[in-house]
């Protein structure tokens, strides 16, 4: 048996004999590129790597090579694609069809802003927030008429909540999004003190039912399992405090936020029943115009992948390969696509940075529906 570091030289010499074919093999992908300009055939061609990959193991009778040499070069020719994009994204004009970059946003005394709920709504403070007192807006009763409303030109943005650092993503917003011509331009957070509000003459211990949102209920879950009261969902939190006001049912409370208890006249029963103290909503404010800031800080896309070995894992590296940040992502089964799922996901920078346009570029190409959702 050979020494360890007569076996060490060997492998040095082996892997500085790869680094060269390697440097070999990419300048020939930049030929590749560079042919495929002129010619507009497509980075990606799935069905030509697949008969490679085949030729390659064909002679392999060990199943861990044959495993090892399939992995290898599959992701030799990932890191191949991911060169000629980087080549040849400086020709997309994808982003410059689909967005226009402002210096800031639209918004003056005639802006019309659409919330989801009634006055007292978490919504609505996100609105006063990143709108302010004097906005003209208006409340529709659904989270999809939010949307609408925006696609049919009734309002100029929209406001609606996403996620929730206690109860996770808000369910079907995404969706929503998806379905209708709109783009996310900004976000806002609001923190949510939840509390439990009734009627001046309630008392803790006359309560028999609460109303809240689903979320609300369910932020609120450890504080209400102490309870053997009923739970009801309503539409959002301020409209469990109008109906708790509304009914004059002194064993009927509300898990709202304090604006909406004071707004329509309860006692507050107990402070901070939400679990988590820092619970924390992320609203997204939508337009119909495709446009984003120049000072924009976060990329929002969504797109389609089969359920294959390594799908998912190849179009990520996009964003490792241009040293890009990836914050957030959420997966989904397609309605009526078998084993195939939608993902969302959220990058750290602008459409106007280079890395970011490369990284889009190819993960676009390599992907099913394929859409950027915003820059905020």
């Amino acid at each position: 048996m050979r020494e360890l570091t007569q076996i060490r030289q060997e492998i040095d010499e082996i892997d500085d004999k790869l680094v060269k074919l390697f440097s070999q093999r990419m300048k020939c992908s930049a030929e590749v590129a560079e042919n495929k300009r002129g010619t507009g055939k497509a980075i990606y061609d799935p069905e030509r790597e697949k008969q490679k990959i085949e030729v390659l193991t064909k002679g392999e009778e060990n199943p861990f090579m044959k495993k090892a040499t399939e992995e290898i070069f599959l992701q030799l020719m990932s890191i191949s694609r991911r060169y000629q994009y980087s080549i040849l994204s400086r020709e997309d004009h994808y982003i410059q069809k689909n967005f226009v970059e402002v210096d800031h946003l639209d918004i003056n005394e005639d802006t019309k802003v659409v919330y989801q709920g009634i006055p007292g709504a978490y919504q609505e403070e996100a609105m006063v927030k990143y709108f302010g007192e004097d906005v003209k807006n208006f409340s529709v009763p659904e989270f999809k008429d939010v949307v609408k409303t925006l696609d049919a030109g009734e309002a100029d943005y929209g406001v609606l909540p996403i996620e929730n650092t206690s109860a996770g993503t808000v369910s079907g917003i995404y969706d929503m999004i998806l379905d209708y011509d709109i783009c996310i331009v900004g976000e806002e957070t609001v923190e949510c003190h939840h509390v439990l509000a009734g009627l001046p003459d309630s008392s803790l211990d006359q309560i028999k039912k609460v109303y809240s949102h689903h979320q609300g209920l369910l932020q609120c879950k450890k504080f209400l399992d102490q309870w053997d009261w009923d739970q009801v969902k309503v539409a959002n939190t301020a409209i469990s405090a109008k109906k708790v006001a509304d009914d004059k049912d002194p064993s009927k409370a509300a898990i709202c936020s304090k604006r909406a208890a004071k707004l329509y006249g309860l006692k507050i029963l107990q402070r901070e029943v939400n679990y988590e103290g820092n619970n924390t909503t992320r609203f997204v404010i939508m337009s119909k115009k495709k446009q984003y800031r120049t000072d924009a800080r976060k990329v929002s896309i969504s797109f389609s992948a089969p359920h294959e070995v390594g799908s998912l894992y190849n179009i990520l590296m996009h964003f490792m390969f241009n040293d890009v940040n990836m914050c957030n992502i959420e997966s989904r089964p397609l309605p009526g696509r078998q084993w195939e799922y939608g993902f969302y996901i959220d990058v750290i920078g602008n459409l106007n940075d280079p890395a970011i346009r490369n990284a889009l570029a190819g993960i676009r190409e390599e992907t099913k529906d394929f859409k950027i959702l915003g820059n905020f």
